[in-house]
């Protein structure tokens, strides 16, 4: 007999991040004056920059298609959910994905500044990290969640779970890459 779903399929020893790395490079970056040392450091870290953000959109993408599992199951209490009980806090239960969301609109104009490159997010992407944050809006930080039933998913994403969600989330938890989870962004959209 099972004693219930969890409420992380492992994803926790593989998120990274995302504001404080980038906060951290950014300030790496800005310690320079001349701007042909910053052109330089920036060229050194913006595939950096880049594979962090496809690790956390993967988590994001993950963390929907867990949940669109979840709900797919009978029933169940959900166990080890560390934030159950907790007070709800919205501004720190977006913060991440309000920050991550500023990064897209101003790494663009990075990019073109410098490196001369244009550089244009997904739209999928920014769909997917929209509904992302309504996703942990909706679900008041998870502070309440007892069951699988008490999971809420975005209106605007597609609800036909199946499986599969499991093996792929497994795959990307076994390989310890949660930027594979980006490859089912299909799946959501």
């Amino acid at each position: 007999m099972t004693k219930g779903l969890e409420f992380d399929p492992g994803f926790a020893p593989y998120v990274l991040a995302f504001q404080g790395t980038v906060e951290y490079l950014y300030l790496d970056i800005n310690r320079f004056k001349n701007l042909s040392q910053k052109k330089i450091k920036f060229r050194q870290y913006y595939k950096k920059i880049l594979e962090i953000y496809k690790n956390n959109l993967g988590f994001y993408i993950g963390c929907l298609l867990w949940a669109l599992y979840l709900k797919s199951q009978d029933t169940q209490k959900i166990i080890n959910n560390p934030c159950f009980g907790q007070k709800y806090d919205e501004e720190n239960n977006t913060s991440e994905v309000d920050f991550l969301l500023k990064f897209i609109e101003l790494f663009p104009k990075d990019m073109k500044y410098f490196l001369n490159e244009q550089f244009e997010f997904d739209k999928n992407e920014i769909f997917i990290i929209e509904q992302y944050k309504k996703f942990l809006a909706e679900n008041r930080g998870f502070v309440e969640t007892k069951t699988n039933d008490d999971i809420k998913i975005p209106s605007d994403i597609k609800k036909d779970a199946d499986k599969s969600f499991k093996n792929i989330i497994d795959e990307a938890i076994k390989q310890e890459n949660l930027s594979l989870l980006v490859n089912s962004i299909q799946l959501l959209v």
